[in-house]
């Protein structure tokens, strides 16, 4: 078994803006909420980050910050994905560069590719990688799905160590399990499947969740890894209200909504994102004041 990257709940933060740039202020507050919550990896310049419209060399600064502030309590996952290989390359030795621990790299959206290329592609980048990878496999944004038998032959790559998986199907992680059995450690890709996958044996959690209620997603897969899967599975139903609200509308617009509203920066996007309808925000802030966040 590679050495694993971290085992429970990992929050894909946000990233706070201004009207003009990065708000480090802000990333620099929600980040010790993050780790002062209990909270067990970090994942910076995910899709939640918005890192589709974040240039490059600003995504590097926003990965060098968020290691520097951390300083070692968790680890920090860079995401570095795009459907070019060779930008990919380029955001994976510049997160290296400043210090992550590992690296998120998403399979190639829209030009996509055949498994085969698949395989080609996430091969390139661990072989440049000086940190373990893990592969994203979310079919549902990107029109790719990476199969089961695929993944069984990446993970005989040595820093190949992980995959992020949010196809929704269970049978697929069950037969992710089954063919990769040790090889690599799995984690959930969808907060509504936490506990069922982790039952299934995933290491946990890569949350949207996470930003918004961090003590009680870390309480549920505590429970998980304890074994205590009866109070882990009433954590998942007090959570699925407003798990529910924060997909009302493509990610991350409405968790953005979320932690602005709790007070970590202003609720600015970058176009072709847009700010939360008033229906989907009225249902979003029900469900955080259920659980006793004042919004």
């Amino acid at each position: 078994m590679k050495n694993t990257i971290f085992t429970g709940m990992a929050t894909a933060i946000v990233t706070p803006m201004t009207k003009t740039g990065i708000d480090y202020d802000a990333l620099g507050r929600f980040l010790e909420f993050q780790i002062e919550s209990g909270i067990n990896a970090i994942v910076v310049m995910g899709t939640t980050g918005e890192n589709a419209t974040i240039e490059p060399e600003d995504q590097k600064e926003v990965i060098r910050y968020t290691v520097q502030k951390v300083a070692g309590r968790v680890p920090v996952i860079a995401g570095t994905g795009t459907n070019n290989t060779e930008h990919v390359l380029k955001n994976t030795r510049n997160a290296c560069e400043v210090g992550a621990d590992a690296v998120l790299v998403v399979t190639p959206y829209y030009n996509k590719a055949t498994q085969n290329g698949l395989i080609t592609h996430f091969t390139t980048v661990a072989d440049a990688s000086t940190v373990p990878v893990i592969v994203y496999n979310v079919p549902g944004r990107t029109g790719c799905n990476l199969l089961p038998k695929t993944l069984a032959k990446l993970a005989e790559h040595p820093r190949i160590a992980a995959v992020k998986e949010a196809t929704g199907n269970m049978a697929q992680m069950v037969e992710i399990m089954a063919l990769c059995g040790d090889k690599i450690d799995v984690y959930s890709g969808e907060d509504a499947l936490t506990v069922p996958m982790m039952a299934m044996g995933a290491a946990g959690t890569i949350s949207v969740l996470s930003n918004v209620v961090p003590k009680e997603a870390v309480a549920m897969t505590d429970a998980c890894k304890a074994g205590d899967y009866k109070t882990a599975a009433q954590w998942q139903c007090k959570l699925l209200g407003l798990t529910n609200a924060l997909f009302s509308e493509v990610n991350p617009i409405p968790v953005k909504a979320a932690v602005s509203a709790m007070g970590f920066g202003e609720e600015n996007l970058r176009l072709p994102l847009t700010p939360m309808e008033d229906e989907t925000r009225a249902k979003l802030y029900a469900e955080m004041r259920k659980l006793g966040i004042n919004v």
